[in-house]
């Protein structure tokens, strides 16, 4: 038997004998043509990283070197790690696997960044604090929704289209909340308004829009201002509330599916975006988009109540 010097001996020998067997070339994703990063094997046999072979995926459940169908695959849901493969990798190239594990911690990184390149998501309006169910199935959303989850940060930006532009000049940040994923690979994502944003910059990654951005807050007031502005606030939720008893059956059918009015809070100013069932209300009640938007756009809690007022007091009006 091997004493222990002989065995560490015995152990180097093998180890350079690894390293002159392969080369790095053997070791590269055939779609990102980098070393393999968390490699998976399909059921066909073909190695490829996980994150290049979802990808793949989001376009066609087949396999992308042999085209074999991988939908019984996609709808398990799961990748399991090719583990030998990344053990001979740390074996043999330990440096190499160390700077490609940099390399994505630095593209994770910068898809966690939420004001500069923040993804865009081009479909309806959303507003601060109210639920936004999402049904995502386009291979772009697909891979914008999957690098939110993963760079930790699970927000993504919503605008809605304005003409002339690929999107508007302000949105809301949503949260992932829950996101179920459908065998086919489409998904149901649950997600909830943050805080509103005006577009500074726009741009493109991987087919999917982004932006840079900043965040908007009411202007706060104090003194004889903020008394006004509570008494404001407190004859709106008053009419809220009688619309919501006494409103047309259309608004009434809505509200009973979208749940009760929200509590008035007790500090109008405590939130940078104001009470929340002042967006709950803005986005029951039957408004063009553009008119939400330029609400959603107003730093002015007393700007957004009077308008609120306005709008209720003539819907109030129009009941026989």
């Amino acid at each position: 038997p091997l004493d222990n010097e002989e065995e560490t001996a015995a152990a180097k020998c093998t180890q350079p004998c690894l390293g002159e067997s392969l080369s790095i070339s053997d070791l590269e994703c055939s779609l990102c043509i980098r070393m393999f990063f968390e490699p998976v094997t399909t059921p066909c046999g073909h190695t490829f990283c996980k994150e290049c072979l979802e990808r793949c995926l989001d376009h066609r459940p087949n396999c992308p070197l042999c085209k074999q169908s991988l939908r019984e695959y996609l709808k398990a849901g799961r990748y399991s790690p090719t583990v030998l493969l990344q053990d001979i990798m740390l074996a043999a190239f330990p440096t190499q696997l160390a700077e490609r594990r940099e390399l994505h911690q630095a593209e994770m990184a910068e898809l966690s960044n939420l004001t500069k390149n923040i993804p865009i998501f081009v479909c309806t309006m959303s507003f601060p604090g109210i639920p936004c169910p999402l049904h995502i199935f386009e291979p772009r959303y697909r891979l914008m929704i999957r690098r939110c989850q993963e760079s930790g940060s699970r927000r993504f930006g919503m605008c809605i289209y304005e003409n002339g532009k690929s999107f508007a000049d302000y949105g809301c940040m949503l949260e992932i909340r829950q996101v179920e994923l459908l065998a086919d690979g489409r998904s149901l994502v649950d997600t909830i308004g943050r805080q509103r944003f005006r577009v500074l910059s726009r741009g493109h990654r991987d087919g999917y829009h982004t932006a840079d951005v900043e965040y908007l807050e009411d202007k706060k007031v104090s003194g004889e201002e903020l008394q006004e502005l509570q008494c404001l606030h407190e004859s709106t939720y008053r009419l809220a509330q009688q619309f919501c008893e006494h409103g047309d059956l259309t608004s009434r059918h809505i509200l009973m599916q979208q749940g009760p009015l929200p509590e008035k809070e007790e500090d109008i100013q405590a939130s940078a975006d104001g009470p929340t069932w002042c967006w709950w209300l803005i986005s029951m009640l039957p408004l063009e988009p553009s008119y939400q938007l330029s609400l959603l756009s107003c730093t002015s809690l007393r700007a957004r109540l009077s308008q609120l007022q306005h709008l209720l007091t003539a819907l109030l009006q129009q009941q026989p």
